[in-house]
């Protein structure tokens, strides 16, 4: 399915937005440490390139990544 540039920025910062709140509600982190732990990561490398379709996913399941890979960095 094609989305224009707009719509798929949109569906990425709804996902971001979610996955900000989730790691300061779950593991108590600031709001600067959360958007650190997003925008560093690799899964969002991989969530900006629409190829991977990862907008298209609930952001629960994205989000399910981002704690697999934080978890490995121990955060």
């Amino acid at each position: 399915m094609n989305v224009s540039q707009a719509e798929f920025q949109n569906m990425k910062e709804e996902i971001v937005k979610d996955m900000i709140s989730r790691l300061m509600e779950q593991r108590g982190l600031t709001m600067q440490q959360a958007f650190d732990a997003v925008y560093t990561s690799r899964l969002f490398e991989k969530l900006s390139d629409p190829k991977t379709g990862l907008y298209f996913q609930s952001s629960g399941y994205v989000y399910s990544f981002l704690e697999d890979e934080l978890g490995r960095n121990d955060m």
